[in-house]
């Protein structure tokens, strides 16, 4: 596990005001399905929605960082990422920190390039078209399913970013650190680049992560529910 202690583990993410662009949950009794109280009324065509980011490390975690409107750009990602939180976390932790963002456009521009390596910031190698390898993306269903809770829901973008921000702080650090420390089970599912092969398998990996997250889940006590895909 000490080898994943410098990482931070980086990631962007899309939530929907009107619809939440990651997997719902409903827990609810047998034969309840349409009963008025389980059926949630929804517009696809509007409402907006936030772009975030946000970097998790063992014992330790970013701000979230909301992005005001507009695209995100290599010039956005290093005036607002890189220079207010990834150089502050480099100097925290010192020449041992590896930085882990994917191959995303912005992330891999020249300008991104000069300035990690002006910081002398380390970037990890990795895979491409492999999310389910980056322990965020589970924190990012955590917060997602902690939004998808409140009652009454957040109704505008500013409700929106108000709710983000005060979950993603209520987040409890033991499930990140779990997560991480279950790297090594992570990169075992991963299987060596060959001229016929994938660089992932991604049915052993998705096992692999599914294991991973069930051991960090806090124990719910179940009974008769049943839980399905709200599609």
């Amino acid at each position: 596990m000490d080898q994943w202690a410098t990482v931070l583990f980086t990631d962007e993410s899309w939530f929907s005001l009107n619809t939440d662009s990651r997997r719902t949950f409903i827990w609810r009794e047998p034969e309840t399905r349409y009963l008025p109280s389980n059926v949630r009324e929804i517009d696809h065509y509007g409402g907006g929605g936030l772009m975030v980011w946000a970097g998790i490390m063992l014992y330790g975690r970013t701000p979230l960082h909301v992005f005001e409107r507009g695209t995100v750009t290599g010039v956005r990602y290093k005036d607002e990422i890189l220079e207010p939180y990834v150089r502050l976390f480099r100097g925290a932790v010192g020449p041992e920190f590896i930085l882990m963002d994917d191959n995303s456009r912005p992330h891999r521009a020249l300008l991104v390039d000069e300035f990690l390596e002006s910081e002398d910031i380390r970037r990890m190698d990795w895979p491409a078209r492999s999310p389910d390898l980056n322990p965020i993306e589970h924190v990012w269903d955590a917060l997602g399913r902690a939004i998808s809770t409140r009652n009454p829901p957040p109704r505008t973008i500013q409700e929106m970013k108000t709710e983000l921000l005060n979950e993603w702080d209520q987040l409890p650090q033991e499930m990140i650190n779990c997560l991480i420390s279950n790297m090594k089970s992570r990169c075992k599912a991963c299987k060596p680049p060959s001229p016929h092969r994938p660089l992932l398998d991604s049915k052993s990996l998705v096992s692999g992560v599914r294991v991973v997250v069930e051991k960090c889940k806090s124990p719910v006590k179940v009974n008769k529910f049943v839980r399905e895909t709200d599609k």
